[in-house]
């Protein structure tokens, strides 16, 4: 599947770069070589969006529920070779494959069948001004779609847009992350199977050149962006410039408050499963800041390290493994350098802290836990995306909500308590976009989701957030004889 040159997609053909370059796409486990993909760029985004634009007139025609057919049909495709799709991408993107990627393809199975059966609620309003006049609104979609998808869960990332996109009516171009392509290129041409030339076009190349000029083309007419604050920031100052819509999922440096009365194993592992140890810390949801009550701080970090230090980490493809590889030495080192410094300041590592030991290749590292960490130093008010967990002692509930909001970050919170009134009290003051309450694991199809602050703008997930992010309101007013 992945020997050789993987071609892109764009207007239903398998393409080349128009510049003849490559990429290599490596294995972060063992450095293996898995493929080569095009270095797309200019003119390749250009010929993709082309190649949107004409397809677009047919598909917004298209009734909602023949595109919602045709989503759920792409999933029924996708069951059938989801494992072939979760050994792939298990091996480009470091990833578990039983803790991670296995799971990460069933989403994408899901949200393919969650948005072909809600593609028929695009509904409109009708509003009464009075008598001659009949006023109704419609949904309608923007056109052509340009999205761009990070590494770190390339297919459900990926699919979420695309899915969202083509049940609204518009075509889509999509950018995929250069680290890791391939399982995102073999999905794209099981959509392909389905959908008329054009609707999907995925381009491969590195983010300052088809990135860049996928946010200066002209003829897209909405900006969909996962990915780092950074870098969203870019996307936005684009969308800003040829004033179009933009949809935003950046970074986070997520909360996870416990309350003495939350002292249990199960709460233990809650907090390690939102942490996201089993993707690396590589996720913006990671609930990297653990804020524990100081009357059980000891005992319970006792609990969450002995677990994280059971964690089994190696060959993302052995299914004992919880803990793959680090995508790729840039990030390996960023990590390490956050605990470095962090444990140059005074803290101390609880487990973890090093490489792991097991073996000379890839990118692994330790799952982390650290105590002795001050809120204001950098490893507990930047995001590591690593498997790194910060440890903080609080006293009154006032003081962790306002160490819990103290950050540029709004994406998603934890909390963690059998007093139902303090659960709900703390969830309603932590500013955030999604909060979860005695639950750590991922977004589910029909959850809206989505971040506040430096952690974007709009929502995913749901069909409310795709009524909103891909599409806009029309107005009709129609006079008549009363």
């Amino acid at each position: 599947m992945t020997s050789g040159r993987t071609l892109m997609l764009i207007d239903g053909l398998d393409t080349e770069a128009v510049d003849g370059d490559w990429l290599p796409v490596y294995a972060p486990a063992t450095g293996e070589l898995l493929a080569e993909v095009p270095r797309g760029g200019r003119a390749d985004i250009a010929a993709a969006t082309g190649a949107a634009l004409a397809a677009f007139d047919g598909w917004r025609r298209t009734s909602p529920a023949a595109r919602g057919r045709l989503l759920t049909q792409i999933g029924d495709g996708l069951r059938a070779v989801k494992e072939e799709i979760a050994v792939e991408l298990a091996r480009e993107t470091g990833n578990a494959i039983r803790l991670q990627s296995r799971p990460e393809v069933q989403s994408a199975i899901d949200l393919l069948h969650y948005f072909g059966g809600t593609a028929t609620e695009l509904k409109g309003e009708t509003v009464p001004l009075g008598a001659g006049l009949l006023n109704f609104t419609t949904r309608e979609p923007f056109g052509v779609v340009g999205a761009m998808t990070p590494w770190n869960a390339p297919v459900q990332l990926s699919v979420v847009k695309v899915a969202a996109a083509l049940a609204t009516g518009n075509t889509v171009v999509i950018k995929v992350s250069e680290e890791a392509p391939l399982a995102v290129l073999a999905v794209a041409r099981i959509f392909n199977r389905h959908l008329p030339p054009g609707v999907l076009n995925v381009v491969t190349g590195l983010g300052d050149e088809a990135g860049a000029a996928l946010l200066a083309e002209p003829r897209i007419a909405k900006l969909s962006f996962t990915g780092s604050t950074a870098i969203g920031r870019m996307v936005m100052a684009s969308a800003a410039d040829r004033v179009v819509p933009v949809s935003l999922e950046l970074g986070g440096k997520s909360p996870s408050i416990v309350f003495p009365d939350a002292d249990t194993d199960a709460t233990a592992d809650g907090v390690i499963a939102s942490m996201r140890f089993p993707r690396q810390g590589q996720s913006c949801t990671a609930g990297s800041r653990l804020f524990v009550h100081e009357s059980i701080y000891d005992s319970f970090l006792a609990r969450v390290t002995a677990k994280a230090a059971l964690l089994v980490v190696g060959d993302p493809l052995d299914e004992k493994t919880d803990i793959g590889s680090i995508i790729n030495a840039r990030q390996f080192a960023r990590v390490d350098r956050y605990v470095r410094g962090a444990i140059e300041l005074g803290a101390e590592a609880l487990t973890g802290g090093s490489r792991w030991p097991g073996s000379d290749q890839g990118f692994f590292y330790t799952p982390t836990v650290l105590t002795g960490v001050d809120p204001g130093w950098a490893a507990a008010r930047e995001e590591i995306f690593g498997p790194v967990q910060v440890a903080i002692p609080w006293h009154t509930e006032d003081e962790v909500v306002a160490l819990a909001n103290d950050s540029p970050y709004g994406l998603a919170g934890y909390v963690w308590s059998h007093d139902i009134d303090a659960a709900l009290r703390t969830a309603a003051r932590i500013d955030a976009g999604w909060v979860q309450v005695n639950r750590g694991l991922g977004q589910l199809p029909g959850l809206s989701y989505g971040g506040i602050k430096a952690s974007g703008i709009g929502q995913e997930f749901s069909i409310e957030g795709a009524l909103d992010a891909f599409t806009h309101r029309k107005t009709t007013t129609v006079a008549f004889r009363a």
